[in-house]
């Protein structure tokens, strides 16, 4: 069987239940006698061993085979939960991961792991099995099938008619990969000489194959007992079938209590169930996965649009045509709903960042011998899938510095009278066109005098600048490059080293990064990123001839000032906005744009913030507000100074979109 066609959705399919493992083992870890959370475990573990064996990776397979009787012998009451058993547990679903990837990445996903094998068949075999042999069965198939109401009434009303009600039990082979098939197949010959009643497990369940080797059917028929078992034998991969008449005798050894409890819940509560279940078959008949390149085809498709629209809309103001005016309006309307559905379609939660850190967490906490509780607030807020991937790597770094050199140990913190169990919250939310995502520890905080101190020995300030500076400023002088304040820098971090390599992460992304701290008390890293890099409104100004675009996003307002206004300050030319001193920045000359104009009487102003900071930006006129598509300068030309990008406007012309963070220093 050809499986390439099936590898990217096994290879998604392998990601999604491996998160699941990961985070329902951390589950399992505080709640260690919950049997739920072991069942979900096991079944995303069956499914992806199923998985495995049908697309080829046997070594998958094996490792996740051997994992599952682990997990079965704590479902089972046989083996015991603890941080040892799930310290081998986790180690199995690292190796996993690993396979996973290198079949992503164009492997066969072989790996050695004769080690963890050993590790695993050392808890299965350690444990004593009650009464003395192997527990088979697998979501109750042992138990007899309970009727409800409507059930027991086709089943009253058939025997009314002399039809036959027969339990048929179906057994299939161990090493049976496609069991849903073999399902279906059963159905389907009982469905040609009667009508199924119904399953045990459900159909549901036994079509996504949560189920061992083994179901049950109630099953209406005029054939007899030899009849069905022969139809069925001559299926593959049956192992044994067992078929016998149901006496509706057996479910009134259903318990009072149960049948009271059933007749406890309220209609309301019926209904509300039944809509949510109806709502819930929508919602997975609607769902379709798309390949990201896909999507990358159809944004850039929508950008030579947003350029034709600009470009329209241009030559409507120059025409001033009634209909072509009411036309082209009509045409922004549409393209500007078909924009925010495109951008909607690339919107990922940040989950899918987030959902790593309480397994790195643990382990860290383990490593360093501390007792941390992660929190994670608003993991459902959505960002641009290409913001999601470059913003995991600088997360990562400043959680790692939070746990090793913010929080301290325990024994320290009952010394400073805190709890011994220290607290990192991860929250993210939106706040008009921003993410924000904050990193707040309860830890030792950031030492002012030690990092002024640092920094004075590497020459980073002069002494007579490092008077001058505000907390906010020394904090920020943590992310100069090769800063650090650890005395010994530990194989997982030391507070500030990398950090720099984190700014200019964020910082390329079209964000930026602030840090607070109190000493003794805790440090707070709080990030600002856009919510997509592919279309952004910008101001259109014009410096000379030549078109330059500045982000709204980091705009306060524009102004326009007489030059008799402008001061002096610290030898660079200043104004007085609203009682702060702003610098004016001249964009002239930072571009060396060559002087055609005369100088006018007055500066035309653009106020732009970058955090506390904020900057005139001197232009020569505005031409308005629009949606541009950033594009990239290519290789050659990234690294120009205070340029992110370049837009193409309706007229034809390139203008170049300006980095307001790099301009404000």
């Amino acid at each position: 069987m050809d499986t390439n066609q099936y590898l990217e959705i096994f290879i998604d399919e392998s990601n999604e239940h491996l998160q699941s493992i990961n985070d329902q083992l951390l589950e399992l870890e505080k709640n260690p006698n919950d049997l739920a959370i072991v069942g979900e475990i096991f079944r995303s573990a069956h499914t992806l061993k199923g998985m495995s064996a049908t697309m080829g990776y046997q070594d998958l397979s094996n490792l996740t085979h051997k994992m599952e009787n682990v997990l079965d012998g704590v479902r089972n009451d046989q083996i015991q939960v603890d941080s040892d058993m799930l310290d081998i547990v986790f180690d199995s679903v690292d190796d996993l991961e690993a396979m996973v990837l290198d079949i992503s990445k164009g492997g066969n996903g072989a790996r050695d792991v004769s080690r963890v094998v050993e590790l695993l068949q050392a808890v299965e075999l350690g444990h004593v099995l009650k009464d003395g042999k192997e527990q088979e069965d697998y979501s109750g198939n042992s138990d007899d099938l309970q009727l409800d109401e409507f059930t027991r009434a086709v089943l009253e009303q058939s025997a009314e008619q002399r039809l036959n009600n027969f339990q048929v039990e179906v057994y299939l082979n161990e090493d049976c990969l496609l069991k849903a098939a073999r399902v279906y197949m059963v159905f389907d010959v009982l469905e040609q000489i009667g009508e199924v009643v119904k399953s045990q497990p459900s159909v549901e369940t036994l079509e996504n194959e949560e189920f061992d080797h083994s179901f049950k059917v109630l099953f209406v028929t005029e054939e007899e007992e030899e009849e069905i078992a022969g139809r069925i034998n001559k299926i593959s991969e049956i192992k044994q079938v067992e078929v016998s008449t149901y006496s509706l005798d057996k479910d009134e050894s259903q318990s009072k209590s149960e049948i009271e409890q059933k007749q406890n819940i309220k209609e309301e509560d019926k209904q509300e169930l039944a809509d949510n279940e109806y709502k819930g078959k929508q919602t997975a008949n609607k769902t379709i996965r798309v390949n990201i390149d896909r999507l990358d085809v159809l944004m850039n498709l929508f950008e030579e649009l947003v350029i034709d629209r600009g470009r329209l809309e241009q030559i409507a103001a120059e025409i001033n045509h009634l209909e072509l005016n009411d036309t082209v309006e009509r045409m922004t309307r549409v393209s500007g709903d078909l924009q925010n559905i495109i951008l909607n379609m690339r919107m990922v939660p940040i989950e899918q960042v987030f959902n790593r850190f309480p397994r790195m967490v643990r382990q860290l906490s383990r490593d360093l011998n501390k007792n941390i509780d992660l929190r994670i607030i608003g993991e459902e807020t959505e960002l641009d899938r290409t913001v999601i991937d470059e913003i995991g790597d600088p997360l990562v770094h400043l959680i790692r510095n939070a746990i090793d050199h913010g929080i301290e140990h325990p024994e320290e913190r009952l010394a400073q009278g805190k709890d011994a169990k220290g607290n990192i919250e991860l929250k993210a939310y939106h706040n008009g066109n921003h993410v924000f995502i904050e990193i707040v520890d309860d830890g030792a905080g950031i030492d002012r005098e030690k990092v002024l101190g640092k920094a004075l020995s590497n020459q980073v300030v002069t002494r007579e600048q490092a008077e001058k500076l505000t907390d906010k400023d020394v904090y920020e002088l943590i992310m100069a490059s090769g800063f650090s304040t650890a005395d010994i820098i530990s194989d997982v971090s030391g507070r500030g080293v990398g950090l720099d390599v984190v700014k200019n992460t964020i910082e390329s992304l079209g964000g930026n990064i602030e840090i607070d701290s109190e000493l003794g008390e805790g440090s707070m890293f709080s990030i600002q990123l856009p919510l997509t890099l592919s279309i952004i409104s910008v101001m259109l100004v014009e410096i000379q001839k030549e078109k330059y675009a500045i982000p709204l996003s980091s705009i306060i307002e524009t102004a326009i000032v007489k030059k008799e206004a402008v001061l002096r300050a610290h030898n660079r030319e200043v104004i007085d906005f609203r009682g702060k001193i702003v610098p004016l920045v001249f964009l002239k000359d930072i571009f060396n744009v060559p002087l055609e104009l005369e100088d006018q009487d007055y500066y035309s102003l653009v106020i732009a913030r970058k955090g506390d900071k904020m900057a005139g930006f001197v232009v020569d006129s505005f031409i308005g507000q629009q949606e541009v598509v950033l594009k990239s300068l290519g290789g050659y030309l990234s690294g120009v100074f205070a340029i992110s990008g370049a837009t193409i406007l309706g007229d034809g012309q390139v203008a170049l979109i300006l980095d307001s963070n790099a301009l404000i220093k």
